[in-house]
């Protein structure tokens, strides 16, 4: 690998963000693609697959072949509410492959017996992220039901382009959350990121049927990115 490369990757590595090293097959020349950088044609048709799906492959462009070798930060959810929803969706999202930590500054239930093997916050979402800050590849759940622990990290969530924002409660109760988030300070084009009710709607009547919900509807905002370009017409998803 170009040494360039290897330092470009290594900084893409620390700042969270994804990269495609992109290897010339016949002449063994690489390169570095950032998540967002243009790349023309049918190389950066493939090059947005890769992104979208993390898979690593080779790739024909222009009568060249290529391989693409994907890295992409570990995925990262952030659920603001230590609540029977997260103790449920907590499991599920190990397996599948997410880091997750919850927030909460109620420590009668933000305790590590409720969450073991997780890592649990009991402190305000403003403290907790000042040290933690949010990306791009972190999806937040705000599930407790409370303006004064959900609204600031939904508004930190919505300015840091996390890929997933998301927030429990009925449709009567987000258009007031809404009208707070406006009055803070967020615009209506961003306020209308937040996935409100929360999940994918699949019927859920109970804690772990809405955690199974979550989750589905994280991966899918996390396979369904688009590396800040729309996606092409007759591109693959």
């Amino acid at each position: 690998m170009d040494p360039f490369s290897l330092k470009k990757l290594n900084e893409a590595r620390r700042s969270r963000r994804a990269a495609v090293l992109v290897t010339d097959s016949a002449e063994a020349r690489d390169r570095v693609v950032l998540e967002g950088e243009t790349v023309a044609g049918a190389l950066g048709e493939a090059i947005a697959k890769a992104f979208r799906t993390g898979i690593s492959a080779s790739a024909d462009a222009d009568g060249r072949g290529f391989f693409l070798n994907v890295y992409l930060p570990r995925p990262r959810l952030v659920v603001i509410g230590a609540v029977h929803i997260s103790q449920a969706l907590a499991p599920m999202a190990r397996i599948a492959g997410f880091e997750m930590e919850i927030i909460d500054p109620r420590t009668a239930f933000a305790t590590a017996e409720r969450f073991p093997e997780v890592a649990v916050h009991a402190e305000w979402p403003q403290e907790v992220l000042a040290g933690r800050p949010l990306d791009a590849y972190t999806g937040v759940a705000a599930l407790t039901h409370d303006p004064k622990i959900d609204d600031f990290a939904l508004a930190a969530a919505l300015q840091a382009g996390c890929f997933y924002v998301g927030a429990l409660g009925s449709r009567k109760t987000h258009a007031k959350r809404l009208e707070r988030l406006s009055a803070a300070g967020t615009s209506a084009e961003l306020a209308a990121r937040i996935r409100a009710p929360i999940g994918l709607d699949i019927g859920a009547a109970n804690p772990a049927e809405i955690a199974v919900a979550i989750l589905a509807e994280l991966i899918q905002a996390l396979r369904s990115r688009s590396g800040g370009r729309k996606q092409l017409a007759g591109e693959a998803a």
